[in-house]
C-alpha cells in the first residue's frame, strides 16, 4: 500500500495548510560504522519495511510479504514522495524511523480503507542494497605478491577460492567451507560477467574484494534460496592457479655448474632432490623430508610428462625451478589427497648425478710422470691413496691425507669395486687419476655404507707403490727360462737333497737376480713354506730329484714341477 499512490502529486497540490508545511523527519537509529557509498536520486535501493500509523497500528510490511521492496529513487518513484525523500543519504545496513506527513503521504483522501484521509505515517526502514545502472565492477586488491610473472588474461583456466557475500554482510556460499577451490575458464561464459571481469588480471596469491553489481551478477532472477533478485554480490577471491591448454613446460635456470662436462638424455638415470609446491607456495612433497632423492630413467615415462622433458639437458649439480601445467602433469583428476585436480606443480630440483647404464669407467690422468715404464695391472699389488665422493659431495668429508696408511691391494681379485679396480690399472707410480665410476661398477642398487643406491662415484687417485704380481693361483712364476735341469741347479751344494734352508735360499736367489717373482703381499718365508711343502711329496724335510720331476699327466714327455 505505501509503496503505490498513483495520485500522491494531485493531494500534494491541493492539500491546503496554515503556515509552513510538515518536512519529513528521520530518525537515524541505526548507522554502520563503515559507509562507502549513500543513497541518491536516480540510485537503485533494495530494503526492507514496516509501515505504521503514528499510534503503532502497522498498515504494511515487506517482511510480511516475504520480499523486500526494489525500485529506483526519485525517478518515476513507484513511491510516496516522503519515503523516496526518506531513504536519501542511507547507508547500506543503516536502519531508518521516516516519518511522513500527509501531504508528503496520501494526503486528504488516503488510500482506501487502510490510509485514512490526514494520515501521519511511520516506517521502519533497513536499506539492503544500494546500485546504479551506471555502475561498474570495482575490484579492490587487498593484497598481491611483489613477484608477479603472469596475470590471469581471456580463456585461461583459473582455480580460486572465495567467499561470497551480500552487500549487507551475509555469507552466501565458500569455497573454503567445501574445502576445494572453484576451477573453470574465463571469458568462456562459465561465470557471471562480473566475476569474468573481476578475475582478468590476477596473479597467483593475489587477493581481491570484487563487487558486483546485480546487473552484472544474477539480476532479477537471484540463484537459488541464498542470493535474492536485484543484489550486488561481493567477492572475498584468492587466486590459487593459472594456466592456459596451450602452455608448455617452463624451466628456469638457478644455478648451473662449469664446467658441465655432459647433459642427461633420454634413457638416463637420474638422481634428484625436489620439492614440489602449488603456485601459492603450499609444499604438497618433497625429497628431502625422506632424506632420500628420487631415482628414474629419462624420458620413459616413469615420472610426469613435465619433468620427464624438463630433466632432459640438466647437468650434474645444477638447480632448476621447473612449472608444469596440468595437462602435462595430473591433469583434471589430480592425484588422491595430494595435488586437486587442475593444479599446476612447481618443482625445485636439485640434479645429484646421472648415468647411463652403457656407460663405462670415465678415467682422467691428472699427472703422470715423464718415466713411465711400469705400469699396473690385474695381479699386481699396489699401495695408493684416494678420495671418493658421490658427485654432490663427499663420502665422508675425509681426504687422503687423514688415512693413518695408504690402502694395499691386489688388483684383478674381487677386492675392490669393478670401476675402481680397472681405474687403478695402467698406472704408473705417482701418476695421478680422477675416475668416475658408474653405479652398475660400483655398489649398484644396493649401495653401501654412505653410498646411496644407484650412486655415481667420483675418486681421486694417486699410485703410490707398484709390486707386480704373479697369475691366481700362483705364489712364484719365472720371469725368464727356468733351469734345465732344475734340480742340480738348485742342490747348491750337491748332496742329491735340498732342505727347506737351501730351497728358500734357491728361490730367493731368482728373485734376486730377476728371473723369477714372488706372490707380493704375501710373507716370502710363508710362500716359501709352503711351495717347499708341496715338493716334499714325503714329507721328510727334504726334496729330492725324483720328488721334484713328477709326471703330473702321462702323455707329458716332460716332467711338471708345479710353480717351478
Amino acid at each position: 500500500m505505501a509503496i503505490t499512490a498513483a495520485l500522491t502529486v494531485l493531494l500534494t497540490l491541493i492539500h491546503v495548510a496554515c503556515g509552513q508545511l510538515e518536512d519529513v523527519i528521520i530518525d537515524r537509529y541505526f548507522i554502520p560504522t563503515h559507509c562507502s557509498r549513500e543513497v541518491q536520486t536516480g540510485d537503485y535501493v533494495r530494503y526492507q519495511y514496516n509501515g505504521t500509523f503514528e499510534d503503532g497500528r502497522k498498515f504494511d510490511s515487506s517482511l510480511d510479504k516475504g520480499f523486500p521492496f526494489v525500485g529506483q529513487v526519485g525517478v518515476e518513484s513507484k513511491v510516496i514522495p516522503g519515503l523516496d525523500k526518506g531513504v536519501q543519504g542511507m547507508c547500506v545496513n543503516e536502519r531508518r524511523k521516516i516519518t511522513i506527513p500527509p501531504h508528503l503521504a496520501y494526503g486528504v483522501l488516503g488510500a482506501g480503507l487502510v490510509i485514512p484521509p490526514d494520515a501521519t505515517l511511520v516506517f521502519d526502514v533497513l536499506l539492503l542494497d544500494l546500485w546504479n545502472k551506471e555502475d561498474k565492477v570495482q575490484i579492490r586488491t587487498l593484497h598481491k605478491q611483489q613477484n608477479c610473472k603472469r596475470t590471469v588474461m581471456p580463456r585461461d583456466f583459473v582455480r580460486y577460492h572465495y567467499n561470497g557475500s551480500l552487500l549487507v554482510g551475509n555469507l552466501f556460499d565458500s569455497s573454503h567451507l567445501r574445502n576445494s577451490t572453484y576451477d573453470t575458464y574465463v571469458g568462456q561464459g562459465s561465470l557471471i560477467r562480473g566475476m569474468e571481469e573481476g578475475l582478468l588480471g590476477m596473479c597467483v596469491g593475489e587477493r581481491r574484494l570484487i563487487i558486483i553489481p546485480p546487473f552484472l551478477a544474477y539480476d532479477d532472477k537471484g540463484y537459488g534460496t541464498k542470493v535474492p533478485p536485484y543484489a550486488t554480490l561481493v567477492f572475498d577471491v584468492l587466486l590459487v592457479d593459472v594456466y592456459n591448454v596451450k602452455d608448455d613446460v617452463n624451466v628456469e635456470v638457478q644455478k648451473i655448474p662449469q664446467p658441465c662436462r655432459r647433459r642427461a638424455v633420454v634413457g638416463d638415470f637420474i638422481r634428484y632432490h625436489y620439492n614440489g609446491t602449488f603456485q601459492d607456495g603450499t609444499v604438497f612433497d618433497s625429497s628431502y623430508s625422506r632424506n632420500s632423492t628420487y631415482d628414474t630413467f629419462i624420458g620413459m615415462g616413469y615420472v610426469i610428462a613435465g619433468i620427464d622433458k624438463a630433466l632432459q639437458g640438466v647437468c650434474v649439480g645444477e638447480w632448476r625451478r621447473v612449472t608444469v601445467p596440468p595437462h602435462l602433469a595430473y591433469g583434471e583428476n589430480g592425484s588422491g589427497e595430494l595435488i586437486p585436480g587442475s593444479a599446476v606443480l612447481i618443482f625445485d630440483l636439485h640434479i645429484i648425478d646421472f648415468h647411463n647404464p652403457k656407460d663405462q669407467v670415465d678415467i682422467k690422468v691428472i699427472y703422470k710422470p715423464a718415466d713411465c715404464n711400469l705400469t699396473s695391472a690385474a695381479n699386481d699389488l699396489i699401495m695408493y691413496r684416494y678420495n671418493c665422493s658421490l658427485l654432490d659431495v663427499a663420502i665422508d668429508g675425509r681426504t687422503w691425507y687423514d688415512f693413518p696408511e695408504p690402502p694395499r691391494v691386489t688388483l684383478g681379485q674381487g677386492k675392490l669395486i669393478a670401476g675402481l679396480d680397472e681405474g687403478l690399472q695402467g698406472m704408473c707410480v705417482l701418476e695421478r687419476r680422477e675416475i668416475t665410476v658408474p653405479p652398475h661398477l660400483a655398489h649398484g642398487t644396493n649401495g653401501a655404507l654412505g653410498v646411496p643406491s644407484s650412486a655415481v662415484l667420483l675418486f681421486e687417485l694417486e699410485l703410490l707403490q707398484l709390486q707386480k704380481g704373479v697369475p691366481e693361483g700362483f705364489l712364484f712364476i719365472w720371469l725368464q727360462d727356468s733351469p734345465e735341469p732344475l734340480f742340480p741347479a738348485m742342490d747348491m751344494n750337491q748332496d742329491l737333497e735340498v732342505p727347506l734352508e737351501e730351497f728358500s735360499a734357491f728361490i730367493k736367489l731368482q728373485v734376486a737376480e730377476g728371473r723369477g717373482r714372488l706372490h707380493p703381499g704375501i710373507d716370502s718365508d710363508v710362500i716359501l713354506r709352503d711351495m717347499f711343502k708341496k715338493q716334499d711329496r714325503n714329507a721328510d724335510g727334504k726334496i729330492t730329484e725324483d720328488e721334484l720331476n713328477i709326471i703330473v699327466n702321462e702323455d707329458d714327455e716332460v716332467p711338471k714341477h708345479e710353480e717351478l
